[in-house]
């Protein structure tokens, strides 16, 4: 008897981007698992942000290969396998769309050039606001909402897009304690149904009850696997170049 071999729901081999002399990423390889919550964990301009684009086909590599469950990154991102929540400083704040339009724009890929909505939509935008806990505020203007409002809004357009990996950068800054354990709790039930989540974040403190695995990241990858190995002060020391204790006090603004 034969046993099925997964594939990766992200699958990433020698990959090397180049942003003209920069060297963004280097010769990185990564495997992650379907149904994971994966931390990614780096100092600011370790190539975090380049990874994400390149995970979502916006950046093509100078050399390797990305999969994303077996496709090719830009033909997953136009079938709306993958999702994106951003740092809330790449996102428009006064644009005039409600909390509801927000959600929506995860069923654009269903919804043809029309970008009609249709009963099936709707309801997807629904359940998704109801699991976020943003029911009731559905039809404020997304820049009225607090910060950790804001976060699981996108989280919410990722589940109405019922996407199979979902990609979220540093989703727990300037956010309040009880939206953290929202967006925590949404993540790990959304890993148990299957889903992919690779989480950007410099709160190392939150690392171990939000993910599975952690990813040190300083242009290559330094460390993939059990989170209280890569939190060990000699790997962290690695990756941040500063004394391992040092980064756990100060992780949240490293």
């Amino acid at each position: 008897m034969t046993t099925a071999i997964q594939t990766a729901a992200i699958q990433m081999e020698d990959v090397v981007v180049r942003y003209g002399e920069v060297l963004a990423l280097d010769g990185v390889s990564l495997s992650v698992q379907p149904g994971r919550v994966t931390g990614l964990i780096g100092m600011n301009g370790s190539g975090k942000s380049t990874l994400f684009k390149t995970i979502m086909g916006m950046v093509r590599p100078d050399r390797g290969r990305v999969l994303i469950d077996g496709a090719d990154p830009a033909v997953a991102r136009r079938q709306g396998l993958v999702g994106y929540v951003p740092q809330s400083e790449d996102v428009d704040w006064a644009f005039p769309v409600s909390v509801r339009d927000v959600v929506m724009m995860g069923r654009y890929g269903r919804q043809g050039p029309t970008r009609r909505a249709h009963p099936a939509d709707h309801a997807a935008v629904a359940e998704a606001l109801d699991r976020v806990e943003l029911t009731a505020y559905a039809d404020r203007q997304i820049g009225q909402l607090s910060g950790g409002q804001r976060k699981r809004a996108f989280v919410a357009r990722g589940i109405a897009q019922d996407a199979r990996v979902l990609l979220l950068d540093e989703p727990f800054a300037g956010v309040d304690k009880r939206s953290e354990a929202t967006i925590v709790r949404l993540l790990k039930e959304l890993a148990a149904d299957g889903r992919t989540i690779l989480v950007s974040t410099h709160d190392l403190h939150a690392l171990p009850r939000l993910a599975d695995e952690a990813v040190l990241l300083l242009h290559r990858i330094l460390f993939h696997g059990g989170v209280s190995e890569a939190l060990r002060p000699e790997n962290l020391a690695r990756a941040f170049g500063l004394d391992g204790v040092d980064v756990l006090d100060h992780g949240d603004s490293a």
